[in-house]
């Protein structure tokens, strides 16, 4: 395939880069004081995602006749090259697709599985583990995304692959500048992953991490999209590239073979949603950590937050609260449905939520909460999201899991294989227990909002254990302190970290609250007095992007805040 270079798209581009001449002094003309930029609007068409050359592509395929599926498609595969630090094709994808023609929604789960011939006993009677490793080739799954982007092309798709992939086979071969965030990123994950073979050939020219602003190149990766877009999807999972991750891993350590890519398969799944004050809200149900959102927001509603204030201790207080209550639910139940019994009807009930609603001290901070019994009730990531002319909309995130991924970087292919295997527990007899072949609790969840039947707002928020308070804390913004869709994500967020994990790890005192700066004087202080442990942070509050369209004029919106 003869490789091309997207012009810079500069009418579009001067959208997202070129701030309003405003005064120097004195608030903002409009929007709050913490937005970085106004809503970007239009009609035909939006992409937003956290690097702008793959916002170039997705809208170049959009120009081409390309659905929003297609565009989906060919930023993911751009971002895994220039934002090798939170995705690529060594990863896993979650999509929620809106069909504007049939008005509905359609999940697809492309995580990938265990190694059919690693055992819990290896890990724990032989290597002695008593909790999976992040790095290295233990932790290492079958990588979902290519699937996930064929089974996502075969249904919703317009465009041929072979034109999809072109930008970022393009900008592979012929390089792209470095960007500050990613740079920085790079130069952290370079230094742990260097030692495993083949990663500093690929990611580390002339044997360090490259700068901001230099150029940089992957011939490798560019000739692994050319294999896929000319071979399909058993170009990657049958064909020479299994092949030579399978001589690699067992090279190295490791146990994932062509047998497990080649057995692969992603699952369409049905979105699962609850109400929030007239909208529906909807995730994709586990392995994925989604209905954590549903459940956060059905404990939330019960209280006037509006009233409350954003920023207010009052808030926070609830938020935190509520988040430690759902999060241990989450550590009891979130698994693979498949290795699992997940009470999901149960835990998403409104019945359910006014139950653990009662457990919520509104004046102090609970030390420790226990998982709830909803059996007996009734009834670094990356994430973008586009939207073509005739109203379909795609909400897709997508991961290596821990910055880069395991290391493990296999043989000239030009990209990681992902970690995701680290979330399993080793302890016998818990719904995420490691098994072969089994799909470990994942963090990364595309959301969407629709109400009266149509279709909202696709949105996310990347960031581990973060993305479910995220979107929580952008909903709220949006819908109860009536931010506009740039504010929502612009605004401060709050953290909460220590609740029990995936993994059997259960939080010790209350966790700690972590404040992003941009709060009002005297929270952290409040805070404090209610009995959390508060800290100032400035890293870790996750990044967001969002698509929304105005039913009635048919324009979308668009939103890319400022942390990415």
């Amino acid at each position: 395939m003869r490789p091309i270079m997207i012009r810079p798209l500069f009418p579009v581009l001067s959208a997202f880069l070129l701030l309003p001449l405003l005064p120097a002094q004195g608030r903002r003309l409009v929007g709050r004081d913490f937005a970085t930029r106004s809503t970007v609007l239009a009609r035909e068409g939006m992409a937003a995602t956290s690097q702008p050359l793959a916002t170039q592509a997705a809208l170049w395929i959009l120009r081409r006749g390309g659905t929003a599926v297609d565009a989906a498609i060919a930023a993911d595969a751009v971002l895994g090259l220039v934002e090798p630090t939170g995705a690529g094709i060594g990863g896993d994808l979650f999509a929620l697709v809106w069909d504007a023609r049939k008005k509905k929604l359609h999940g697809l789960n492309a995580s990938g599985r265990s190694p059919a011939s690693l055992t819990l006993d290896y890990l724990t009677k032989v290597k002695k583990l008593k909790r999976m490793p992040s790095l290295g080739p233990l932790p290492v799954t079958v990588p979902g995304c290519v699937d996930g982007w064929f089974e996502l092309h075969r249904r919703f798709g317009r465009l041929p692959m072979k034109e999809i992939l072109a930008p970022a086979i393009s900008y592979a071969r012929k390089g792209f500048p470095l960007t500050r965030i990613i740079a920085y990123y790079m130069r952290s994950n370079c230094r742990v992953l260097r030692r495993f073979p083949g990663f500093a050939e690929t990611f580390m020219p002339g044997g360090r991490a490259p700068r901001e602003g230099e150029v940089f190149r992957n011939p490798r990766l560019a000739a692994t999209l050319e294999k896929i877009a000319e071979g399909g999807r058993d170009a990657f999972y049958k064909g020479e590239i299994a092949k030579k991750i399978e001589a690699y891993m067992k090279a190295n350590g490791g146990f994932l073979t062509a047998a497990d890519l080649a057995a692969h398969h992603s699952e369409w799944v049905e979105p699962v949603s609850t109400t929030y004050r007239g909208y529906r809200v909807w995730e994709l149900p586990p392995n994925c950590q989604g209905i954590a959102v549903l459940q956060m927001l059905n404990i939330l509603e019960g209280y006037d937050i509006a009233g409350m204030g954003f920023g207010s201790p009052a808030y926070v207080h609830l938020l935190v609260e509520a988040k430690k209550l759902v999060y241990e639910d989450r550590a009891r139940y979130y698994a693979d449905p498949d290795f699992a019994r997940i009470p999901l009807a149960g835990l998403l009930s409104k019945a359910y939520a006014a139950k653990r609603r009662k457990l919520i001290d509104m004046e102090r901070a609970s030390a420790r909460v226990e998982a709830g019994n909803p059996a007996l009730e009734k009834g670094d990531t990356v994430y973008l999201a586009a939207a073509d002319g005739e109203g379909n909309m795609v909400s897709l995130i997508q991961s290596k899991y821990m910055g880069m991924g395991s290391g493990m970087t296999p043989g000239d292919l030009g990209f990681v294989l992902q970690d995701r295997g680290a979330l399993f527990d080793l302890h016998k007899g818990r719904p995420n227990t490691y098994a072969p072949r089994k799909r470990p609790f994942h963090t990364i969840i595309p959301g969407f909002l629709t109400k009266e039947g149509e279709a909202l707002m696709a949105f996310g928020v990347m960031g581990g254990a973060m993305q479910p308070q995220g979107q929580v804390e952008v909903l709220v913004n949006l819908i109860d302190f009536g931010m506009d869709l740039q504010e929502a994500g612009d605004a401060p967020r709050v953290r909460h970290v220590g609740s029990s994990q995936p993994t059997g790890e259960r939080a010790r005192g209350g966790g700690t609250v972590l404040l992003e700066p941009g709060f009002t004087e005297g929270l952290k202080e409040a805070l404090e007095k209610m009995g959390h442990r508060v800290r100032i942070r400035r890293g870790g509050f996750g990044g967001y992007q969002a698509v929304l369209r105005r039913v009635k004029s048919r324009v979308y919106l668009g939103a890319s805040e400022s942390r990415k």
